[in-house]
């Protein structure tokens, strides 16, 4: 049992929390039709009887639904969030109402309440871990070696926390198998792309009040998410940069019709500045003293780390918050610079962010929900990052298809015989 106090241990009277999570976590799963279909098995089956399972992610409606799953397919669910700022604390407050589930995900937490959340889940002694970010399994890794032997597999769904397992795996020290749930094409070509160019340039929109017409807009990385944004932002009618470091991305961005340059060049010409790239210092000193004035910083990347706000303190005379959500810097000649979000996720971690679309995340946790379970009915992988299994994949689209009433083609015999065979030719 925890030693750790959950979020409902933190005030006296947590009924009215509980009622506004509930309803919107009701309304999500209304509109999560994947998540409905895999309850119905997941209570006829039970899969997880018997299990603890470790959750660090982003804890709002969504991620309840996914949770709640979970617990109905018989597991002891035990979460915090992945970010200090990204977590709805009534959402919370309804999840650790329920019986099999423990919550100790806060918003506005220290750097050390952050890391208190991760070592109260790691005390459960989860045998399946569900991470955004890594931060769950490295703790693990990092400071309980000795709890790694009862932990069957686990899932991660970020590019950042992917890049975090494959580094562990290539020094040896991941000893446990990971399903790479980023990585897979219902994640990337859906979450990654649309998830993450809606709801950024949704919530930069509802922090600022301003319009994406006519404004530049500087995307730094042409990723999966990267080219979400560019995607989403040039429906708005605002005109792109991309800058990369990879030749065939920049390349792609180039023939997409976008404008590609190195950040030093645009760092003069841009209105607008997302990172979406999962690296340190993108924006630094040296594109700060090119900047305009009033420029506005945004971080679509999971860790705080893409804008160098030490570097933008220091050359500051003064800072202020000058909207809910946006603080600004001014430098000696008066140009102002504005960061959203403390320079955090700004889709997640924005006073009025709500994340993904509900319909985008029916997917991704459509597909964390049969990873999870895929671990625990074939626990046959060996330690190390793994690439989520294609039928798998298609399990969750035929489910989406079918819940929007869309059918497809399948092919006959002749023509699954001639892709087969290698004796067809001209």
């Amino acid at each position: 049992m925890s030693i750790y106090p959950t979020i409902s241990d933190s005030v006296d009277n947590v009924d009215n929390y509980i009622d506004t999570g509930r309803q919107k976590i009701d309304w999500a799963a209304s509109n999560m039709p994947i998540l409905s279909f895999l309850r119905e098995q997941f209570i006829r089956e039970m899969p997880f009887q018997g299990q603890c399972i470790g959750v660090a992610l982003h804890v709002e409606a969504k991620t309840a639904v996914l949770l709640e799953l979970l617990a109905e397919g018989g597991a002891k669910v035990v979460v915090t969030g992945c970010n200090p700022l990204s977590t709805h604390d009534d959402v919370s407050f309804a999840l650790d109402a329920n019986p099999m589930i423990s919550s100790y995900a806060a918003k506005g937490i220290t750097d050390e309440e952050y890391y208190k959340g991760i070592e109260a889940v790691i005390s459960h002694k989860p045998t399946l871990t569900l991470d955004d970010g890594g931060d769950l399994i490295f703790a693990l890794h990092e400071d309980h070696e000795e709890k790694i032997k009862s932990v069957i597999g686990g899932c991660e769904e970020t590019t950042t926390g992917v890049h975090r397992l494959k580094s562990m795996e290539a020094e040896g020290k991941l000893k446990y198998p990971v399903f790479a749930v980023n990585d897979t094409p219902m994640k990337r070509l859906f979450d990654n792309i649309h998830g993450t160019g809606e709801s950024t340039i949704l919530s930069i929109a509802v922090t600022t009040n301003f319009s994406w017409a006519g404004k530049t807009v500087v995307v730094a990385g042409y990723g999966y998410c990267g080219r979400g944004v560019a995607k989403k932002i040039s429906g708005q009618n605002a005109r792109v940069i991309i800058t990369e470091v990879d030749p065939l991305r920049g390349l792609e961005a180039y023939m997409e019709g976008y404008e590609v340059m190195p950040m030093l060049q645009a760092a003069h010409r841009g209105d607008v500045f997302i990172t979406t790239t999962g690296n340190c210092d993108i924006l630094n000193k040296n594109h700060f003293e090119l900047m305009r004035d009033g420029v506005i910083l945004a971080n679509a990347g999971h860790f705080d780390v893409e804008i160098n706000i030490k570097e933008l303190e220091k050359l500051a005379t003064s800072e202020r918050i000058v909207r809910d959500g946006v603080r600004e810097y001014q430098l000696k000649d008066g140009r102002r610079i504005n960061v959203l979000a403390s320079g955090r996720l700004v889709n997640l971690a924005s006073p009025l962010s709500l994340g993904h679309p509900i319909e985008i995340m029916d997917q991704s946790f459509g597909m964390q929900a049969v990873c999870m379970r895929e671990m625990v009915v074939n626990p046959t992988y060996d330690p190390g990052v793994h690439s989520v299994p294609m039928e798998l994949d298609a399990q969750v689209a035929e489910i989406k298809l079918r819940s929007e009433g869309i059918e497809i083609d399948y092919l006959s015999e002749s023509q699954d015989d001639y892709l087969r065979g290698s004796e067809f030719g001209t």
